[in-house]
């Protein structure tokens, strides 16, 4: 009795020094920084569809401006089309609003849900639009809670990732004009805020949120990933964009983020939708970079209508060719 009565004195004792250990180490958060996700088993990769490939038909029939399609039938040509997966944003469903209040009935996300299950697709992830790069404060957080809400509907849906911007996604706008005159840093460190709170919040229904480079803000993989390192969660990685890095060699842009990537955005061009026909991407080197990080997911491609919807671009017709290059290249650098 004696010997364990010292010995829970002397474990008393150190109490106090172990809870300011702790104290050390929480703040020092930032010292214990994110890593990108552990690889194991060799690269596994999956085709999946991105609804944006089909926005004016899909906008026509929700908007009831024309037949279109709605994303039932999107996952039926999905299906027929030999893709993996699909990703449903969140923008063509009834009841998304940009105000951030609406949000799809469940009736209608289980549907979905059902249709893909027996259409043998899986739901690659789904995405919503966001601007934190405004130094409106109220704006933002209204975003933040878009962003949450569409969390809940990605978990219901069973889609493992969320698509948010860090960019200005606002026309004729850069990050520097719609923050008002504040710095580059300073930006960073609210939209890493912003970001990470709804990181928080996704932990808790099992769902990532992915950081697209899509605008002004993120120009390099090292642009991304000191964001996704600023937000500090193991449930924030990357979506890696391939036609929106703006660099003089995009692609090693590419398999600098690659370690980083959560899910990807195959475009037709590294240098935007512009640039399709004189420089298209080169696919095959595209997936030897995914294949040597060891990526294990899905590979949404986005095919994009020239700007001004000009251009007779078809989805029926291009989507399944740049799909056939896609499992093209897959297969030439197993």
């Amino acid at each position: 009795m004696a010997n364990s009565r010292r010995d829970f004195l002397k474990s008393a004792a150190l109490l106090p020094l172990a809870a300011s250990a702790g104290a050390g180490l929480g703040a020092n958060r930032a010292l214990a920084a994110v890593e990108p996700p552990k690889r194991v088993g060799g690269p596994l990769l999956k085709v999946s569809c991105n609804a944006y490939s089909f926005a004016r038909l899909l906008n026509d029939q929700l908007q009831q401006r024309g037949p279109g399609i709605s994303l039932f039938d999107l996952a039926e040509f999905c299906a027929k089309a030999g893709f993996d997966a699909f990703d449903p944003t969140g923008y063509y469903f009834p009841g998304y609003e940009k105000d951030g209040t609406g949000v799809p009935t469940d009736k209608f996300i289980y549907a979905l849900k059902r249709k893909a299950f027996d259409l043998g697709l899986g739901i690659s992830g789904t995405g919503v639009g966001n601007n934190f790069t405004v130094a409106d404060r109220a704006a933002r957080a209204n975003d933040v809670v878009r962003i949450k809400k569409w969390v809940e509907v990605a978990a219901k849906l069973g889609a493992p990732v969320v698509r948010v911007f860090a960019d200005t996604q606002m026309r004729a706008q850069t990050w520097e004009t719609v923050s008002k005159g504040a710095t580059r840093d300073q930006v960073e460190a609210w939209i890493a805020a912003d970001i990470r709170a709804c990181a928080e919040h996704a932990a808790n229904f099992g769902v990532i949120i992915g950081v697209q480079n899509h605008g002004d803000f993120i120009k390099t993989a090292d642009d991304l990933i000191a964001l996704i390192k600023r937000v500090d969660s193991p449930w924030c990685g990357a979506i890696v964009d391939t036609g929106y890095f703006r660099a003089v060699d995009p692609y090693a842009e590419m398999a600098k983020a690659a370690p980083w990537a959560v899910n990807w955005q195959v475009k037709q061009s590294p240098m935007g939708v512009e640039k399709e026909a004189e420089a298209p991407t080169d696919l095959r080197r595209l997936l030897k970079i995914i294949r040597a990080s060891g990526y294990r997911g899905y590979l949404p491609i986005e095919t994009l209508s020239p700007r001004g919807g000009g251009g007779g671009y078809d989805p029926f017709a291009v989507v399944p060719k740049f799909l056939a290059e896609l499992r093209a290249a897959i297969a030439a650098t197993i």
